[in-house]
């Protein structure tokens, strides 16, 4: 019986391997690829297409390719140097820029997938822009690789994409033979015709996002506020009186906003600069004022209205003997119709005695005014970044009803993270390390530069192995200490 079991065990492994090859499958742990020669004919063509263009095409690329190697050196170099100081100094960087250099390092694809954490550094809202721009972004740099092989003579087996883990790729199979075959400006052209896809790539996702305005023209104009997309059901600003969809801002403050760059830039500079107070009357001060217990908080700033109230603040104030008092006022009232001011002689302008008030707030509190006529101002307490954070906005506002406010959000977002992981992904092929095109690209030029330098070919071999080995180095370097620097701060 076991005998039979067995037999049946092994047919059923033969019966499912056949079945993988006949569909040109292959599943290992954590890995799955397809490989197909369904696309080979059209890759012909492409690599037979104005064999003139192209030759200049894939020569230009060359020159790129290894421009590209020594300039990835020098920039991680940089970057390693600027990591280093920043921890021996212990002064962070702001968390854009963190990112920043995480991008750089982080999207080698093969060699370090795990560095992009979907939903943890990720927003899982975007996680298909993400593996979109990452699947493409290999597509067009694999078809760089096989139309040039093909317009250089070597035999193309196929085409093909893998998973590894959740992360997307693409690959091209070449016969080795003929690759060993040709001479080393022949294959220098064929393994830097990928970085330099990647490198078009990005400049035309570039072009694209400067154009966009104008391209979107006829259906979207722009330039006269930032259109709300979306309010988080957790965010500060969702309520009765707070954003909603469709809303166009048009200030914050006295802050101009014509874009979604002007809301952001006017949101850092209310968070860096100091509250701004608001000019009234002295009897509507009488007025409006009741009396009240004030206090200090922990952190020095002085409360003076109720903790239940929710539509009072306390506000303090000068008078002319230069005495700081504080009154708890209705919010709404006081900034309705009021100017914005620094100081009491920011107020001398009205015909009526006016002193300059502001409001007493937690440190990084601020108080903003938000106008999206022609809704009421919205009133907002809290920190500005918490506003930044969970309202999305757009620059572009539809012609028509009928057209979709999240399209050009769509394309905006999509052109970005094609310009990221475009360009890193050709940055760091370029790299001089072990398993990357990179280790291609410096063999093949050592070949073409260093033959009549270095006669014996196992000297060149050594060199060449002695700087993929200090660029392998620097990578990792580079990898460990970004990934310490976003996670451990």
């Amino acid at each position: 019986l076991f005998s039979i079991v067995l037999q049946s065990s092994n047919s059923l492994k033969a019966s499912y391997e056949d079945w993988l090859l006949t569909y040109g499958l292959s599943v290992s742990p954590f890995h799955m690829r397809w490989q197909t020669a369904l696309f080979n004919r059209q890759f012909y063509n492409w690599g037979r297409w104005k064999p003139r263009f192209l030759y200049l095409w894939f020569s230009v690329g060359m020159v790129f390719g290894i421009v590209a190697m020594f300039g990835s050196v020098i920039l991680l170099g940089k970057t390693l140097m600027q990591t280093l100081t920043q921890m021996l100094t212990e002064a962070p960087k702001a968390q854009n820029d963190r990112m920043l250099q995480v991008v750089v390092m982080c999207f080698v694809l093969l060699s370090c997938p795990h560095q992009q954490v979907p939903g943890v550094n990720l927003p899982v809202s975007q996680l298909t822009y993400f593996f979109s721009a990452i699947l493409i972004s290999g597509v067009i740099h694999e078809v760089g690789h096989g139309v040039a092989a093909i317009r250089e003579q070597v035999r193309f087996n196929g085409f093909g994409i893998f998973i590894f883990i959740v992360y997307p790729g693409a690959f091209v199979d070449l016969f080795t033979t003929h690759l060993q075959l040709i001479s080393p400006i022949q294959q220098l052209r064929i393994f830097c015709a990928g970085v330099w896809h990647n490198f078009v790539l990005g400049v035309a996702s570039l072009v694209v996002l400067l154009l966009l305005p104008a391209i979107l023209f006829p259906f979207y104009y722009t330039g006269v506020g930032a259109l709300v997309t979306e309010v988080a059901e957790d965010s500060p600003a969702n309520g009765p009186r707070g954003l909603f969809v469709g809303d166009l801002v048009t200030n914050l403050q006295d802050c101009p906003v014509y874009s979604v760059e002007d809301w952001n830039s006017c949101l850092g500079d209310i968070s860096e600069k100091s509250q701004v107070g608001y000019c009234i009357s002295a009897a509507t001060l009488q007025q409006l004022s009741f009396p009240a217990r004030v206090y200090r908080r922990l952190d020095g700033t002085v409360e003076c209205c109720s903790n239940n109230s929710l539509t009072d603040i306390c506000f303090s104030y000068s008078n002319n003997l230069d005495n700081h008092l504080h009154a708890c006022l209705p919010a709404r009232k006081v900034i309705e119709a009021s100017r914005i001011c620094r100081t009491n002689m920011d107020c001398q302008k009205d015909s009526v005695p006016s002193v300059c008030v502001t409001p007493s707030l937690e440190n990084q509190t601020r108080l903003i005014r938000v106008k999206h006529p022609p809704h009421i101002d919205m009133l907002y307490v809290g920190h500005p970044m918490h506003l930044q954070y969970t309202v999305s906005l757009s620059s572009f506002v539809p012609r028509q009803n009928f057209l979709s406010i999240d399209l050009p959000v769509v394309i905006e977002t999509f052109c970005k993270y094609l310009i990221s992981l475009s360009g890193a992904l050709a940055v760091i092929n370029a790299v001089p390390c072990f398993a990357l095109d990179g280790q291609w690209i410096l063999n093949s030029f050592l070949e073409a530069t260093l033959s009549s330098l270095i006669v014996e070919k196992p000297n060149r071999e050594l060199v060449g192995f002695l700087v993929l080995l200090a660029g392998s180095a620097l990578l990792a370097a580079n990898v460990a200490l970004g990934l310490w620097m976003v996670t451990a701060r």
